[in-house]
């Protein structure tokens, strides 16, 4: 009887130490990130560029898993349902994480209980025009579509997008008109713009910058901060006139809720290395994108930030998804 009772004890100990010790050895199987977008676009890209960093650092694989739909709703449900032991992770642009909390009437998951993990890039977007467009620089592009009042239509990669939202916001922040003409992802309304079916789009920046090199764009305006270092010669909004307007997107990972500080610190120090690495940043900066980083806060407070922009312009346009 005493025998039983020390293996019960045992048992016991081993079964209440085995958080704890599973923490210190994470991780100790594969680690797979649940991309809320389909495969090829630049999400995807990215993740799997700093997947592969990550894999050198933890010493364990990184999969992918594909996830799209309802403007990256469906990945964040399925990482938000998952075990919270950090070998299942999202991969996002900001829109799960900010803006469709305010655009959807019901969301299966909770946005603010996603546990930030770390900022994989940052991407500048533009203002983008079609080819012979009359307008040459950002103050003509206001003048000439208050005297059209209307009759610019904008592309988007569909409702409550970046691309969507910030033409709403330029359009708040100028008293224009134009209309709206929303597109199932960021190829075909690129195609329209190039065919001249459509007079302008809010568009990242790598994209942009290969149409206006064959010639088929003209890129007005990027919507950052400062000017761009690949493009010395292209202003920005807020230097043509418009104070504060600030555009870029950026790539994120997120773990589900509760899942334990020690493993949020492994995962992030990992993707911060991965950051590091040479040529993974010369891949990334080949992409015209930002290699970011930094710790769980910079995530958390750039989520904070863009809830509450991108909330004011949803609101103030009136903007829904059903």
């Amino acid at each position: 009887m005493l025998k039983i009772f020390a293996l019960f004890a045992t048992a016991a100990s081993l079964l209440g130490a085995s958080p704890a010790s599973a923490q210190a050895d994470f991780p100790t199987r594969p680690i797979k990130i649940i991309v809320c977008l389909p495969a090829g676009g630049g999400v995807d890209t990215m993740t799997r560029i700093v997947a592969e960093g990550m894999r050198q650092h933890l010493g364990q694989p990184v999969i992918i898993e594909n996830k799209g739909g309802q403007s990256g709703n469906l990945g964040a449900e399925a990482v938000f349902a998952s075990e919270p032991d950090g070998y299942t992770l999202l991969a996002s642009q900001p829109a799960p994480l900010t803006v469709n909390m305010v655009l959807y009437k019901k969301l299966n998951y909770d946005p603010a209980a996603l546990i930030p993990v770390g900022i994989m890039t940052r991407i500048p977007n533009t203002l983008t025009v079609r080819s012979g467009f009359p307008a040459k620089t950002v103050q003509e592009f206001i003048a000439y579509a208050k005297a059209n009042p209307g009759k610019l239509n904008y592309a988007s990669q569909g409702n409550g997008t970046t691309s969507h939202l910030t033409a709403e916001m330029f359009a708040q922040a100028t008293g224009i008109k134009m209309t709206h003409v929303p597109y199932r992802g960021t190829a075909p309304a690129v195609n329209d713009l190039i065919a001249g079916h459509v007079d302008l789009m809010f568009n990242e920046l790598a994209t942009s910058m290969e149409m206006q090199k064959a010639g088929r764009v003209q890129i007005l305006a990027v919507t950052t901060a400062k000017r761009i270092e690949e493009l010395p010669d292209l202003p920005t909004v807020i230097e043509s006139g418009i104070p504060d307007f600030i555009s870029d997107t950026w790539n994120a990972i997120t773990a589900p809720p509760k899942t334990p500080p020690a493993v949020i610190a492994k995962l992030n120090a990992a993707l911060n290395a991965a950051l590091k690495m040479p040529e993974l940043r010369a891949t990334i900066l080949r992409l015209h994108a930002e290699p970011a980083g930094g710790d769980t806060k910079e995530l958390a407070d750039l989520i904070k930030t863009d809830t509450v922009r991108w909330g004011d312009v949803v609101r103030a346009a009136n903007v829904k998804i059903e």
